[in-house]
């Protein structure tokens, strides 16, 4: 009651972009009256004590805050802010799971878990299907999450997964029902549900395509995949490093409801001084037809879905927003909004740090880095000097 809802969400949001780690660490924040200060005069709010917002976000229905991610997600799309971002009209989309906590028992009694060890030690564990927008800029930005949830069952990969993406799918198109989308995914994805979804919502797809995978499909491109009027060599050289891509592809695959577009990217990288050869090799699917025109661009889409682990999970895991911290003892509830808040957090914090502003800090000194302006950060807080800041106004620029 001493509250407003927007102070006690802004407040779990800010644990985040401050890059507190823990409720006990922004209690501590709190606890300095410059910081508190500066905090009022920044987001024209209090800050409430982390145990006042911990009450509210175990109550919370997590599908607020997940709305509130998506208007956010929807506000840059309509400001065309990403626009130069996308694949032609479209916006990749990147489809990936991960561990948020790893448990010794099941604390709140909806955790999955995993049989682990000789002796069948059970793991316990909450997992969340993630659906993030990958512009090839290094961006990561979460549009829809949907959890992986069979209470007291042991994990099944491939079961909860393609199950947990039939539920994610419909969220995706209920917050952005008209919006151009290409879905990217690992080797998990090819199969007649996950092609069967997208070609019903209109969506595009390039799906990582492993060897033993649909053996019909791979019956028909050994067949007929070696016509050398569809192949397309590319080469370039680098500092003391020649690369040569040799693209392969095969249009018109029927398969189910539909037809798939198979395409599979060579790429040999060659030392000019040492003459070391490293060979790498990308197949994929896809729903879009492949040319001479597009098979390098949409190869090179289809091997983004790696940022989602990059910049998405490895980031939120290592650098500065402790996703695997338990931020509520014994409430999934509460988890579920922390981990809404996380994103909203990683949202803010990545447009800023891509913007032309800290991009040109960071090329102009090579021995700058993102952990160096984000302990500059917290120590302005504490300075207490926002009043010059605030008189001015400026505007947040994507770098290209």
């Amino acid at each position: 009651r001493d509250y407003s809802m927007s102070e006690l969400v802004t407040a779990a949001i800010a644990m985040f972009l401050f890059h507190r780690g823990s409720r006990n660490q922004m209690n501590l924040s709190r606890q300095e009256q410059k910081f508190r200060r500066n905090y009022q005069r920044l987001f024209k709010m209090r800050l409430p004590h982390m145990d006042t917002v911990d009450e509210l976000l175990r109550v919370l229905d997590e599908a607020e805050l997940e709305r509130l991610k998506a208007t956010l997600i929807r506000t840059l799309i309509e400001k065309k802010v990403l626009n130069r971002l996308r694949l032609g009209r479209r916006y990749v989309i990147s489809i990936d799971a991960t561990h948020v906590g790893t448990y010794e028992e099941n604390y709140c009694g909806e955790c999955v878990y995993r049989t682990v060890g000789k002796k069948g030690k059970k793991l316990w564990f909450h997992s969340v299907l993630e659906a993030k927008l990958v512009p090839s800029t290094g961006l990561s930005l979460s549009i829809a999450s949907e959890w992986i949830a069979n209470p007291g069952s042991e994990y099944d990969k491939q079961d909860c997964e393609l199950k947990a993406f039939a539920r994610l799918a419909t969220k995706i198109k209920s917050y952005f029902p008209r919006l151009p989308i290409c879905i990217v995914g690992d080797g998990l994805y090819p199969n007649s549900t996950v092609f069967n979804i997208c070609w019903e919502n209109g969506w595009d797809f390039i799906i990582t395509f492993q060897d033993g995978n649909l053996p019909s499909v791979w019956e028909e491109v050994n067949l007929l995949g070696s016509n050398p009027h569809r192949e397309q060599v590319h080469k370039r050289y680098g500092k003391n490093c020649e690369t040569v891509e040799t693209f392969r592809w095969l249009n018109g695959i029927e398969y189910g409801k539909g037809k798939l577009n198979w395409i599979e990217a060579g790429i040999e990288k060659t030392d000019l001084k040492t003459g070391e050869v490293k060979k790498n090799r990308f197949v994929h699917l896809s729903s879009m037809e492949i040319d001479p025109e597009q098979a390098k661009t949409i190869s090179d889409a289809g091997r983004m879905r790696w940022k989602i682990e990059n910049e998405g999970f490895n980031a939120q895991k290592n650098h500065g927003y402790e996703l695997g911290h338990k931020y509520s003892e014994s409430s999934f509830p509460a988890l579920k909004n922390y981990y809404q808040c996380l994103q909203i957090a990683h949202i803010i914090n990545q447009l800023t740090q891509k913007s032309t502003t800290v991009s040109g800090w960071l090329k102009a000194n090579n021995k700058l880095t993102i952990k160096f302006l984000w302990e500059k950060l917290i120590s302005f807080m504490d300075e207490g000097n926002l009043e010059n800041m605030q008189k001015r106004r400026c505007q947040i620029r994507l770098a290209g």
